[in-house]
């Protein structure tokens, strides 16, 4: 440890402390009624729901898959879970019915497959009111009525030996259930119509990194601290 270097250790503080207010002004709710993070995450996860509409190219898998009439025992997590899913089913025609957390489902897969699409289709485009309409409950309960039958599907048709049938299954749950659930409530932006936030954000979090490490080297040297070469 060698002595204090007064100018460095002013230059440290200096970072530290402009580092921090920028931090505190950074968690305030000044950007739009929220702070700096909510802002670009929101932002963030509008611009990444615009490319994470894949509906239309599931309905064309399930268009190319085709009709298949199925008698499917759905095992669900407890009776309460079969007797909430049961109506998204029955709504549309499909026979079912339920015993304790069996749900008995039987009809066109290709059918099932394009309700679940359309529900989706509006749970993803914040369509609320279509679908309390059909069920009398919000989109996301809907969109996580579907998921519980979706994975109650796939297990059920791999058990049938179906199991092209099942992973299409899989495909309409990951790629449209499950986006329709985590992106409900946010609009869709397109990067192009915010690429200089995008930017500026992208290019500050480099510079405000570096400018943290440089404000602690700065006071470790002007304290007299040095790296000892061996």
């Amino acid at each position: 440890m060698s002595r204090t270097n007064t100018t460095k250790l002013g230059i440290g503080i200096a970072l530290m402390v402009s580092f921090i207010i920028i931090l505190v002004i950074f968690f305030m709710p000044i950007f739009e009624g929220q702070n700096g993070l909510n802002y670009l995450d929101n932002l963030y996860n509008s611009i990444s729901k615009g490319s994470a509409y894949y509906i239309p190219k599931v309905q064309h898998l399930v268009e190319d898959h085709g009709s298949k009439e199925v008698t499917l025992n759905l095992k669900m997590a407890d009776p309460a879970t079969a007797a909430a899913v049961e109506p998204i089913f029955a709504g549309a025609g499909i026979t079912t019915a339920v015993e304790d957390n069996n749900l008995m489902v039987r009809g066109d897969l290709a059918e099932i497959f394009s309700i679940c699409l359309a529900d989706a289709d509006d749970a993803y485009h914040n369509r609320d009111d279509a679908l309390e309409a059909r069920y009398g409950v919000g989109a996301r309960k809907v969109m996580y009525g579907w998921w519980a039958a979706l994975t109650a599907i796939e297990k059920d048709l791999k058990r049938q030996k179906i199991f092209d049938s099942a992973d299409l299954a899989h495909s309409v749950q990951a790629k449209t259930v499950e986006c329709a659930y985590n992106y409900h409530g946010i609009e869709p932006q397109n990067i192009k119509d915010r690429w200089a936030i995008v930017l500026f954000s992208l290019v500050f979090y480099v510079i405000y990194t570096v400018w943290y490490g440089y404000a602690i080297m700065y006071i470790f040297e002007g304290m007299g601290f040095e790296l000892a070469a061996h």
